[in-house]
């Protein structure tokens, strides 16, 4: 007996499509999978932001229902429900809590064979989680007996939590983010222009925090750790860029303006060349007090040959293990000390470093070994579903 082979449909459905750890992941995703097996089109609950745009420029199909952030649209459900029951995808992929709820209940209603979820959150604090997420996230925890065939998460941590929330431990499946090894490698050649573009000797030591401006990435604390630095009389520079960080932020500009930090911290805002940015980099930090699952900004600076330092927030630990430092969250001098540490090994000594956390990358993290997990995962949940034919 063989199994026809045909090409699946998978619809992907995301809360939103703005910058984002999850909307990164279902870009890597979209762009390596192999599509003569699997024809992909995307559902964004909000409007279509940047990183839908760069979905649409792969070619894979993008629409939105155009739900605003923080309202409740009552006619959402039943518009998803009427998509989904026209495309009668093979699989129903939801990425974060809003779209599992409401992807997964439209894929149900709408009869959709196989219905995924997928959990980007690593930890659950009600003194720093929105009421409505959380409220969103416990509605998921009761369906999830019911609604999904699998769910998906990006770390070990975000499984944990999410067990302890009532999340049924028996449709778990971690995987990993995935990182392009080609545009994430070492360059001489970037590290020299960067430093050039900021206008820093070419032998600067420079610190990157590569981040959007919210109290979950904490930047007041990597403020604090690079005033340390300073004080410890290390010459480092300190690069940031992402949604936010630009001298238009107040808050952030009287941080670093109260640290004496103004002639050494640049930032850059949000920026498209972000691989050339963290191949310039001495030391990778990731300052997050809270939420993190796994966090990209990690596996991309590895990948460039760079050592991190981060915070114990997710499964910063695991991805760094022996190839970086790790300290906890809210503690500036432990930041400092770390970040100092590796800033003053001998450069022979700090390259090592760095190409162990290349290797790790190439072994554990690669992103066409990250894409054919999901692809395995899609293949053996729609195969159950196959009719044989002689």
């Amino acid at each position: 007996m063989l199994v026809a082979m045909r090409v699946r449909e998978v619809c992907h459905i995301i809360t939103g499509t703005d910058t984002g750890g999850a909307e990164a992941m279902l870009y890597k995703l979209l762009s390596a999978v192999d599509q003569r097996r699997f024809r992909m089109q995307v559902i964004s609950l909000m409007p279509v932001g940047a990183v839908g745009q760069q979905i649409a420029a792969l070619g894979v199909p993008v629409r939105s229902l155009q739900i605003a952030r923080g309202r409740f649209s009552p006619g959402a459900l039943g518009r998803l429900t009427r998509w989904l029951a026209e495309m009668r995808p093979d699989v129903v992929q939801t990425w974060m809590y809003h779209a599992d709820l409401l992807g997964g209940v439209a894929a149900r209603l709408a009869r959709c064979r196989r219905v995924f979820w997928n959990i980007r959150n690593g930890t659950f604090d009600p003194r720093t989680s929105k009421r409505t997420t959380m409220l969103v996230a416990r509605a998921c925890a009761r369906l999830s007996r019911r609604v999904p065939d699998r769910i998906l998460c990006c770390s070990e941590v975000a499984r944990q939590a999410h067990e302890a929330l009532g999340y049924a431990p028996e449709r778990f499946c971690v995987v990993p983010n995935g990182f392009d090894l080609r545009l994430f490698q070492p360059s001489t050649q970037f590290y020299r222009e960067v430093r050039e573009e900021l206008q820093i000797g070419s032998d600067a030591l420079l610190v990157g925090l590569i981040a959007r401006f919210d109290p979950q990435k904490d930047h007041h604390t990597f403020v604090q750790a690079a005033y340390r630095l300073r004080q410890r009389h290390i010459p480092a520079h300190f690069l940031l860029c992402g949604n936010g960080i630009d001298r238009g932020n107040t808050r952030l500009a009287h941080w670093i303006q109260e640290a004496g930090l103004e002639g050494c911290c640049h930032l850059l805002g949000r920026r498209q060349d972000v691989p050339r940015l963290t191949a310039a980099l001495d030391v990778a930090a990731s300052s997050s007090a809270y939420g993190e699952a796994f966090a990209n900004v990690l596996g991309e600076a590895m990948a460039c040959g760079v050592p991190c330092v981060a915070t114990d927030v997710g499964d910063a630990r695991m991805i760094i293990a022996d190839t970086g430092r790790i300290v906890p969250p809210r503690d500036p001098e432990a930041l400092a000390s770390a970040l100092a540490e590796i800033l003053q090994m001998p450069p022979d000594q700090r390259c090592e470093l760095g190409r162990r956390a290349r290797r790790r990358v190439e072994a554990e993290f690669s992103l066409p070994a990250i894409v054919a997990r999901y692809e395995q995962l899609y293949e053996e949940q729609c195969s159950q579903d196959d009719d044989p034919v002689a």
